[in-house]
C-alpha cells in the first residue's frame, strides 16, 4: 500500500496548490472590486469632458499597500487618460456591452503579473436605449504578491500536518497487515515444515475465517491425492507381484535350454518361452492399458458422437483370425436401430477387445461368441445396448461383482489371463457413464456350460420431440 500512498501524495499537493489559490485571490477579488466600485461613483461628466473627483487622501488611501503595488486608470470614452497610471493596458473594448460590472482578469505590467479589476462607467444613464451611449472606463490592478503569500500559508497549514499524518498512516497500516496476515504465515510455516508423505488435513481451526474455504478445499484435494497415490502403490505393488510369475518362468527356461543337448528338448523350452514371454507381453500391455484408463479422468476423456455399431463391426473382424484359432464361432448382430453415443473411440475398443478376448479364452472349442448392439427406447430417451455373449462355463451369481476387480481369478479356472481384462471393461464403463452387467446366455441350452452375457448400457440420448415444431408457431 505504500506505492499507491506515495503516488497520491504528490496528487494531493497539487490539488491543494489549486484549491488554495482559488481560495487566495477571492477576498482581495472583492477588495479589487470594491476599489473599482468607489472610483467609478467619482467619475462624472461635466461640460462634455470626463471629470474624476479624487483627492489626495483618497490616493493615498488606494495606493496603501505594505505588499503589492497598486495602479488605477480612469480613460474617457475616446480612450483618453483622465487618471491614473497611462501603462495600465486597456481590456478588450467587447466588454463594454456589458457595462455596469465588474470584470477581472490577469495581466503583466512592467514585467510582473497583475490583477486587473475593471468596470464601465455610463456618462448619460438617462439616454433613450436606441442612442449609443458614452462609456469611461475605470481599472485597478495589483501585483500577486499577497494572493501567492496566502496560497502558501494555507499550503504549508494543509502540507505540513501531512508529513506526520502520512507516516503513522503507514504504520498503522504496516502493523495491521502485519497482525492480520500472521495466521497465514503461521499457516504457511506449518505446511512447509510438513514431510513431503504427510498428506493428512489441515486443521481449518487455526486459520482465520476468511480463508477456512480455501482450506477446506486444500483438504480435500489432499484427500483425492492421497487416494490417488494409495491406489497407484497398490497398482504397482500387484503389478510387480503379478510379472514376478511369467518372469521367473522366462527364466527358468531360458536356463533349462541352454543346459539341454537334445534338439527337441531345446525346442520345447523354446517354445515354453514364447508363450512366457507372450503371457509376460499381454500382462505389460493389460497394465498400461489400466493405467491410461485410470488416469483419464472423466472431465478429461475426449467424447465426442460416436456410431457404436460401427466401432463393434471394425473390432469383431479384428478378432476373427484369434477366433478361427479358438474353434470358436464369432458373430455380430445389430438389432433395431442403435443411437449414436458420446464416447472415445480408443477407449471403447479397448473395452470390447478386452470383452472378446475374455470370451475367446473361457469358450471351449466348438462353442460360439456373439457381440450384438442394439437400441432401446426409454422414456423421451433411446439407449445403446452393447453385449458380448458367448457359451463357455459362465460366471456364478457370488463371482460377478468380484471378476472386475485388478487380478482376481476364479477358483479352478484353468483358461490363461492375469485377471486384468475385465478391470479395464469396468474403468472405461465408468469413464462414459455406462452401467455394466452380467447374466446367463439366456441362449444357452447346456447345463455344464451356461455361458455368459455381459451388457454394457449406455446412457440415453435425448431425441427431438416430434410435436414440438407442429405445435411451434409459423412465422
Amino acid at each position: 500500500m505504500l506505492a499507491p500512498l506515495l503516488l497520491l501524495w504528490p496528487m494531493s499537493i497539487a490539488i491543494t496548490y489549486l484549491v488554495a489559490k482559488s481560495i487566495a485571490n477571492q477576498p482581495f477579488d472583492h477588495a479589487l472590486e470594491d476599489s473599482v466600485t468607489v472610483l467609478a461613483q467619482q467619475v462624472k461628466e461635466v461640460d462634455g469632458k470626463v471629470v474624476a473627483r479624487i483627492g489626495g487622501t483618497a490616493r493615498d488611501i488606494l495606493r496603501a499597500d505594505d505588499v503589492d503595488s497598486v495602479y488605477f486608470q480612469i480613460s474617457g470614452p475616446r480612450g483618453e487618460i483622465v487618471d491614473g497610471d497611462r501603462d495600465l493596458p486597456l481590456p478588450n473594448p467587447d466588454d463594454a456591452e456589458r457595462s455596469g460590472r465588474v470584470h477581472f482578469r490577469t495581466e503583466t505590467l512592467h514585467g510582473a503579473p497583475v490583477r486587473i479589476a475593471y468596470a464601465w462607467v455610463n456618462l448619460q444613464p438617462l439616454l433613450d436605449a436606441s442612442e449609443e451611449p458614452r462609456l469611461a472606463l475605470v481599472q485597478v490592478a495589483e501585483t500577486l504578491d499577497k494572493r501567492a503569500q496566502l496560497a502558501n500559508e494555507i499550503i504549508k497549514g494543509v502540507i505540513l500536518p501531512q508529513f506526520i499524518i502520512l507516516p503513522v498512516i503507514l504504520a498503522l497500516v504496516w502493523f495491521a497487515l502485519s497482525r492480520g496476515l500472521s495466521p497465514l504465515a503461521q499457516l504457511q510455516e506449518r505446511i512447509r515444515a510438513r514431510p513431503p508423505d504427510d498428506l493428512s488435513p489441515i486443521d481449518s481451526r487455526q486459520v482465520p475465517e476468511e480463508i477456512s474455504p480455501l482450506v477446506g478445499s486444500l483438504n480435500d484435494m489432499l484427500a483425492r491425492l492421497a487416494h490417488t497415490i494409495d491406489a497407484q502403490k497398490r497398482f504397482i505393488a500387484d503389478a510387480a507381484h503379478q510379472m514376478k510369475t511369467p518372469l521367473a518362468g522366462m527364466r527358468m527356461q531360458s536356463e533349462l535350454a541352454l543346459r539341454q543337448v537334445d534338439p527337441n528338448e531345446i525346442h520345447r523350452s523354446l517354445e515354453q518361452l514364447a508363450k512366457s514371454s507372450e503371457s509376460a507381453t499381454r500382462l505389460v500391455n493389460q497394465l498400461l492399458a489400466l493405467a491410461r484408463a485410470e488416469n483419464q479422468p472423466h472431465a478429461g476423456l475426449a467424447l465426442a458422437p460416436l456410431d457404436l455399431a460401427a466401432l463393434a463391426r471394425d473390432v469383431v473382424q479384428d478378432w476373427v483370425q484369434a477366433s478361427f484359432a479358438h474353434e470358436i464361432d464369432l458373430g455380430y448382430e445389430v438389432i433395431g436401430d442403435p443411437p449414436e453415443i458420446a464416447g472415445s473411440a480408443m477407449m471403447l475398443r479397448e473395452l470390447l477387445s478386452n470383452l472378446i478376448d475374455n470370451a475367446l479364452r473361457y469358450t471351449p472349442p466348438g462353442g460360439s461368441v456373439t457381440v450384438r448392439v442394439r437400441g432401446t427406447n426409454i422414456g423421451q430417451g433411446n439407449q445403446a445396448l452393447l453385449e458380448v455373449e458367448d457359451t463357455g462355463p459362465g460366471i456364478a451369481p457370488a463371482e460377478r461383482h468380484h471378476v472386475f476387480e485388478r487380478f482376481y481369478r476364479i477358483l479352478g479356472s484353468s483358461a490363461p489371463g492375469s485377471g486384468l481384462g475385465l478391470a479395464i471393461v469396468r474403468e472405461i464403463a465408468q469413464q462414459h457413464g455406462a452401467e455394466i452387467e452380467i447374466f446367463n446366455n439366456p441362449r444357452s441350452t447346456h447345463k455344464k456350460f451356461p455361458g455368459s452375457l455381459f451388457r454394457l448400457t449406455f446412457p440415453p440420448t435425448v431425441m427431438p420431440d416430434p410435436d414440438a415444431d407442429r405445435d411451434r408457431p409459423f412465422i
